[in-house]
Parts: structure tokens; sequence; C-alpha cells
């Protein structure tokens, strides 16, 4: 087993993998190229979906492209979590997920079998999350230029009026509640790509959230935004916040769920939990007064048993993340240059 940075730091004048993590070098490539070519109002927001107002509805929009490797693994495959990534990119706005386009970038050589299977596994996590697949492609490109098959969604839902949720809105005080552990998507990519026998049912979590947003919403809209923390973990997650926001957040190590599975592959492979991406948790910031009642909605769904309080939005530290230890001490929670584990999603 080889294990290659994705980063590494020198290079500037290609593409790498790390301009695909979530990380400083994504971030790069958002402030140097896209957003001076597309600069824009919406765009700039740099939220997970647009929110159009179109014909007197807002309009939640959304696109993401699904590149993992393996194709199959425990807990999910490529097409269930199109679908859900999707779903999820929607919910996290406030959105109700309507409908949903994908396009098929294939490999020649790909086998029927797999994509039939692939197929399937989208139309059931589409029914799952209350959506409809309206419209798509497909396209072949020669044998050895892809990997297989890569897919491209997009959606659209529609955002209540009166709700506005933003990762520039957190305030001090704000209470930071996540819906379960973290890390179970990344671990199980990474122990399935590798071929490790590690103690413990290491699945992904990938799922659709937005039934969990909706019973959040049912009790409070003092909801200031919610994110699910894909690619760069709770940690990149946390760290965009805190940044859009121009705030600090100080979280509780004792206080973050995971599961002992995660733990130990973690240790083994020397990964940080809180950079490994996860598919079916969400983390949300909330008024301090409405906490209690978002932690006891999430908990009453499937989705959310786990939920818990996991730290405050400070005024001190601007763009800051700081985790507590179960030790004592207090350590800096930064923003990763490139992945620890790329093609996840």
């Amino acid at each position: 087993m080889t294990f290659t940075c994705p980063a590494p730091i020198p290079a500037k004048d290609t593409v790498l993998l790390g301009h695909g993590s979530g990380g400083q070098l994504s971030a790069e490539l958002l402030r140097d190229i896209f957003l001076p070519a597309f600069a824009n109002p919406v765009l700039s927001r740099l939220e997970d979906q647009a929110v159009l107002e179109v014909a007197g509805a807002r309009l939640a929009f959304t696109t993401d492209s699904f590149v993992v490797k393996p194709l199959f693994f425990r807990g999910g495959d490529i097409g269930s979590l199109a679908v859900h990534g999707t779903v999820n990119d929607l919910a996290m706005g406030g959105a109700r997920p309507l409908a949903l386009s994908a396009a098929f970038i294939l490999e020649e050589g790909f086998p029927l079998a797999d994509l039939r299977r692939i197929a399937e596994s989208m139309a059931q996590a589409a029914a799952r999350a209350g959506v409809a697949v309206v419209t798509g492609d497909t396209k072949v490109v020669e044998r050895g230029s892809g990997d297989g098959v890569y897919i491209n969604t997009a959606g659209i839902g529609i955002v209540a009026d009166g709700l506005d949720l933003s990762a520039a809105h957190a305030r001090p005080g704000d209470a930071v509640v996540l819906s379960g552990a973290i890390g179970d998507h990344g671990a199980a990519i990474l122990t399935e790509r590798e071929g490790l026998s590690l103690e413990g049912d290491l699945r992904s979590d990938s799922a659709p959230l937005n039934g969990l947003v909706e019973a959040i919403l049912a009790v409070t809209h003092e909801v200031r935004a919610m994110r699910d923390p894909t690619r760069g973990g709770l940690a990149g997650t946390l760290n965009e916040i805190a940044a859009q926001s121009r705030v600090g957040i100080a979280l509780r190590e004792t206080a973050i769920p995971l599961h002992a599975g995660v733990r130990g592959a973690c240790e083994i492979l020397g990964l940080d939990p809180l950079y490994v991406a996860n598919e079916g948790k969400m983390v949300a910031i909330v008024a301090p007064e409405c906490a209690d009642a978002v932690v006891a909605a999430m908990r009453r769904h499937p989705l959310g048993a786990e939920a818990a309080v996991i730290g405050a939005v400070t005024a001190g530290h601007p763009g800051l993340v700081t985790l507590r230890t179960a030790f004592g001490t207090t350590r800096i929670v930064d923003m990763l240059a490139g992945d620890q584990l790329p093609r996840i999603c």
C-alpha cells in the first residue's frame, strides 16, 4: 500500500489532486480562476447552492460531480452517493428538493451490468429522498480515458419565504450542533480502496438529509447556517463558516461523536477524523436558546440519533477554529492545503 501527498505545495502551474479537496488549494482555484471569470452576487455568497428569485418563488439550484473510487463500497455506491450529495446541498440551504438531472460520462468497455446496478441504486435513492430524476445526458470516452464512470448531477428545490441560511450568518454565542458521528464515509472508502481488514463495521454514512432538515425547521427557524461536511470533513466546513462570518469557533473534542471503527482506522493510518469526509451528516449553527430543541428534533430522526452540541461561536480570533482536547489543551484546527484522501465523492 502506497500513500502519496495529493497536494505538493510548491507546484503552482498545474492542477493537483489537492485542488479537488475542498481545502486551501480548492479555495485558490475559486479565488484566482473561477470567481474572477464568473463574478456575480449569487456566486459570491459561496454557498453549496444558489438561491434565485424566479417568478415570485425562491428556487434553490445546485450541481455536483462524482468521481469516487471504488465505485461500489460498503454503505453505497456512486449512484446513491450522487443523489444524496445533490439532495443534501439543496437541503443545507433550507430547500425542499424537487428534481434532479443526471449526466454520465462512461468509459468504453465499462460493464453494462455495473451501469444497470448504478442506475437502479440511483433510482432507489431518489425515491427515498422524494425527488425525481427528470433529465440527463450520456457521453462515452475511449478506453483508458476515464475511470469507468463519472456522474454529474444538478438539482432544484424550493426555499420557504423568510428563510435565509448562510455560512456568513454565524454570530458570537451561537451553538454548533452536529447530527452524528464523523468520518464514516471517508474511512469506509479508504479501507475498501486499500483492501484493509479492520475491526468494526465500517460503512459509509451516505444518506439524504432533507428529512432531517425538515425536522429541524419544524421546531425553529433560528438557524443561521447548515452545511454537510463532505470534502475536508468537519474541520474544513467549520473553517469556511468561521471565515465567511468573521467569527471564531471553539469545539470540544469530547463532545464530537466518533465511532470506534473510524477512530481505530484513523489511528492506524495516521489520519485526523476531523478532516475525514462525511456524506450523511450535517452541522448547524443555531441561536443558543434553540440548541436543545434542535438536538432533540435531530435525535427523534433516524439520521440524527447521535446529535450533540459540539461547540460555540465566539467573538475572539475571527476566522479561527480551535479544539479543546480530551487532555485539556487547546489546538488550532486549520484548513488543510489538500486532502488526506482524494476521490471520496
